[in-house]
């Protein structure tokens, strides 16, 4: 038997006949449950339903035509619902028009409409239970699996004093440090294997699994700093140090292959100086400790200490080499030495030159530089040489107000980080008081961080030519963060580059000219240099401030 639906554009209603083609006969009936031809988008949702859920086979016709299906099941079944119906078909019109139901059993069709009505009627009732179970059962599971992460995240033991300590440092190096890749590891899988992994029973052990931490990094300017050497490093920055009055640098490379470490000064009336150190002296050994492949930040921490304490150094002065016991003491640091120079026979080039040696950038070092300058001008200077030579920095802050002070505008330092430039620090010229005479500054492989940062600024805004050899190359700027029990962390918060956009990483300022090979690091060498026109350094005062 066929079911056959129709309609025409007149009607207001359509009309079913059915036909049966082994029985000629058919009758029409209208349903009372259809008083329009529905659009699609207006069909209750029960019975959007279960087309979906039956494969009714369709086709689309006109509004005067007729649509036919055809089937090849013959036998109705009475588990009816429980298999394939027929399929459905999106060949619906948008407004009015006709669509054909078939299957075997059309005098059933009443019967089965209505139970499919009601299965779907208990079908959704119980597929709404099922839901409500099964969103309880699924946030059930999530709560359990929530709690169990958050025990599982909580260490099976508690924190000691010892491990607060760790996760201090932690914690700093993950707020402060410039490489967020923290050398390419996982940071916070690293704190979590060193709690469990590294022994923390007493404050020695825990600096151990500090340093180790800091080893990770792969940053020689990243360091931990025992709380003596904290201290030691925070009064030496205000111009105070305990140690034995020793400024020591890299010897040049005219002097042949290195054998340890060069005294660049000995400060008046320090227990080196007392001893008989000076100048040019090498030293060998600190503690027994040779010095041939040491650094100088590693042999100043060598020689400062607390106060009475001794340390033993080996002194190489001349051919001499001489053992010696001095004990620690407490001195101030001025880091500024000055001179003035007088050059005969050239009174229209420069016949007054004011010499400033710069050691370091503690708190007084701009002060002490505007004072020096202050000094050589009520001598009427001609000209100025700034000597940055083995000045390993110090301060940030006091680097750029020294810069100030000889530039009349323009960009000192770009700061950055892994994203670019972050800051920019510049000069307007407001606190410049030696902007217009000639300047020429000296540096060498000594010459770092800081002094870096000063030297590259006078070069690239062309205010100052530079002599020497290349920096060291600290292209990167520390801050120092004290830790609860007093220690503290140096760690490297960001890179700079010049103003002409010069990252100087391992590379250095690159000075415009060499100096000789034997030319002096002391104020009082520089002037014999100059005086005397037949000395292997000397150093054509025209020379000097010509590019």
């Amino acid at each position: 038997m066929e079911v056959l639906a129709s309609s025409s554009a007149t009607s207001t209603s359509p009309h079913f006949t059915f036909y049966n083609p082994r029985r000629p006969s058919s009758f029409t009936f209208k349903p009372s449950i259809v008083s329009q031809v529905y659009p699609w988008e207006s069909f209750p949702v029960r019975i959007i339903e279960s087309r979906l859920l039956c494969r009714i086979s369709c086709i689309r016709t006109n509004v005067n035509g007729s649509g036919f299906c055809g089937s090849s099941d013959a036998i109705c079944k009475k588990d009816f619902l429980f298999h394939p119906l027929c399929r459905l078909s999106k060949s619906f019109t948008s407004q009015s028009g006709c669509f054909a139901i078939n299957h075997g059993c059309p005098c059933r069709f009443r019967i089965y409409s209505s139970n499919l009505q009601k299965v779907m009627s208990h079908s959704e009732k119980l597929r709404q239970h099922v839901s409500f179970v099964f969103v309880r059962l699924v946030a059930a599971m999530l709560l359990v699996t929530s709690v169990s992460f958050a025990v599982s995240n909580e260490p099976s033991w508690a924190l000691s004093e010892e491990n607060l300590l760790f996760l201090e440092a932690w914690r700093t190096i993950d707020r402060a440090y410039v490489d967020k890749t923290f050398n390419g590891q996982s940071w916070f899988r690293y704190r979590e294997n060193a709690l469990r992994t590294e022994p923390m029973n007493n404050r020695e052990e825990t600096y151990t699994a500090i340093r180790k931490m800091l080893a990770t990094l792969n940053d020689p300017f990243t360091r931990f700093l025992e709380p003596e050497k904290f201290k030691s490093l925070r009064s030496g920055t205000r111009g105070a140090l305990t140690g034995v009055g020793l400024s020591i640098g890299y010897p040049n490379k005219s002097e042949g292959p290195r054998t340890g470490l060069v005294v660049i000064s000995a400060a008046p009336g320090g227990p080196a100086n007392r001893a008989g150190i000076s100048s040019g002296d090498i030293i060998l050994e600190i503690d027994n400790s040779s010095t041939e492949s040491m650094g100088i930040y590693d042999a100043a921490d060598r020689l400062q200490g607390p106060e009475g304490t001794s340390v033993e150094l080996t002194i190489q002065t001349g051919p001499e080499i001489k053992h010696l016991a001095l004990t620690r003491e407490k001195y101030s640091l001025n880091p500024v030495r000055s001179r003035l120079c007088e050059v005969p026979g050239s009174e229209k080039n420069y016949p007054k030159i004011g010499y400033i040696k710069l050691t370091s950038f503690n708190q007084n070092a701009s002060a002490a530089v505007k004072e020096a300058i202050d000094s050589l001008r009520s001598n009427r200077v001609n000209a100025f040489v700034l000597d940055l030579r083995d000045n390993s920095g110090g301060l940030f802050p006091e680097g750029i107000e020294t810069a100030k002070i000889w530039l009349d505008k323009g960009v000192i330092v770009y700061i950055c980080d892994n994203r670019g430039v972050r800051d920019i620090y510049d000069t307007d010229g407001s606190t410049a008081i030696a902007a217009s005479e000639p300047l020429a500054v000296l540096v060498n492989k000594g010459t770092a961080s800081a002094s870096e940062i000063l030297a590259g600024a006078l070069k690239d805004n062309k205010r100052a030519v530079l002599f020497g050899e290349p920096t060291y190359g600290k292209g990167k700027i520390q801050s120092v963060f004290q830790l609860s029990d007093g220690s503290g962390l140096a760690v490297t918060v960001a890179r700079y580059e010049t103003p002409a956009h010069n990252d100087i990483d391992k590379i250095g300022v690159i000075p415009d000219h060499p100096l000789p090979n034997s030319f002096p690091k002391d104020e009082d060498g520089f002037c014999g240099c100059l005086q005397d026109s037949g000395s292997a350094c000397n150093v054509n005062n025209v020379q000097l401030f010509s590019r």
